[in-house]
C-alpha cells in the first residue's frame, strides 16, 4: 500500500482528534486520583486550583475507564466514599458517566461533568439530584469530558 502526503496528514489529524478525561480541582482540599481499566494507575494527588488529566482511551479488557476520585489518601484501598467518573469511547463517540460508591465524597459540594455542547451531568449539591445510582451521557469523543469537582465554568 502506499500512503500519500494527503493520507500520511489524515491519518495524523485523525490521530490527534481525541480529547481528554480531566479532572478539575476547584474544591477546598487535596483530592486522590486513579485511572482504573484491568489495571489501576498510580495515585495522584490533586491539589486545590490543579488539575489532573489523560487522554481517552480503551482499556483491552474492559473497554472503559473508571477515573476514582476521594478525599482521603489510598481512599480507593480504605473503603472511603469515591467518586467515580467513567468513560468509555465508542468511535468518534464517548460515553461518560458519574456515580458514587461507599457515600459522596463531594456531598455538599457543586460537581459537575461537561463535554463542550454536548450533554451535561450536574449535582449541584455533590449528590445525584435524580437519586439514581449513576447518569450516562454521550458527546464528541474529539473534546475533552471535564469532571469539575466545587465547579467553576470549564
Amino acid at each position: 500500500m502506499r500512503f500519500t502526503l494527503t493520507t500520511l496528514s489524515f491519518l495524523v489529524a485523525s490521530a490527534a482528534a481525541i480529547g481528554k478525561a480531566v479532572v478539575k480541582n476547584n474544591s477546598e482540599g487535596t483530592i486522590y486520583v486513579w485511572s482504573v481499566g484491568s489495571e489501576i494507575s498510580e495515585k495522584v494527588a490533586v491539589e486545590t486550583g490543579k488539575s489532573w488529566s489523560e487522554a481517552l482511551h480503551t482499556d483491552e479488557k474492559t473497554g472503559g475507564i473508571a477515573i476514582k476520585i476521594t478525599t482521603e489518601d489510598d481512599g480507593i484501598f480504605t473503603g472511603a466514599a469515591q467518586q467515580i467518573f467513567a468513560y468509555n469511547l465508542d468511535g468518534e463517540k464517548v460515553w461518560y458517566d458519574l456515580s458514587t460508591v461507599d457515600g459522596a465524597p463531594f456531598e455538599g459540594t457543586h460537581v459537575k461533568v461537561t463535554n463542550r455542547r454536548n450533554p451535561t451531568i450536574d449535582w449541584p449539591e455533590g449528590t445525584n439530584p435524580g437519586g439514581e445510582f449513576s447518569q450516562i451521557k454521550a458527546g464528541d469523543a474529539a473534546k475533552d469530558v471535564v469532571l469539575l469537582v466545587g465547579a467553576a465554568e470549564a
